[in-house]
């Protein structure tokens, strides 16, 4: 029974490990929740390129709501009075996604029309940053 015992255990410690291993070479997912304006997407868009540098394989999510989605109106300024479009277009390139809330539209009586194309519009913003770490295992980052 002991040899049975310590074969168990190591055919068990050898599954944990493959089963570590199998995490660890999966992307990190990250979502970034922005809503405070233009400053903070600023920030945010900065911190997004660091961490694509660093890390070339994580999975990012943006997320507005309220003054959030501000940057991800057509003809949006940065704070030094760049262009959020060719940001925002230039990491869509890279898989980052950018996701507004239609609740945010709804009250603010914003047309999503005017939305950077690159934009989806999700029901609740806060419900999405919610779904994404719940249930898809993003990691909440709030620049």
């Amino acid at each position: 029974m002991t040899r049975w015992l310590k074969s168990f255990g190591v055919a068990l410690a050898m599954a944990l490990g493959m089963g570590m291993a199998a995490n660890a070479a999966e992307p990190i997912k990250v979502v970034y929740h922005l809503s405070d304006g233009v400053e903070q997407a600023a920030r945010a868009m900065q911190n997004i390129r660091n961490h694509l540098n660093a890390d070339p394989t994580v999975k990012i999510a943006v997320v507005g709501h309220g003054k959030g989605i501000d940057f991800m109106l057509s003809g949006a300024k940065t704070p030094n009075g760049g262009e959020f479009a060719a940001l925002i277009s230039g990491l869509a390139a890279q898989n980052v996604t950018f996701s507004a809330c239609n609740n945010t539209l709804v009250g603010r009586k914003i047309d999503p029309s005017q939305l950077l194309l690159e934009t989806q519009v999700v029901p609740s913003g806060v419900a999405e940053v919610a779904r994404l770490q719940a249930r898809e295992g993003y990691v909440y980052l709030r620049p």
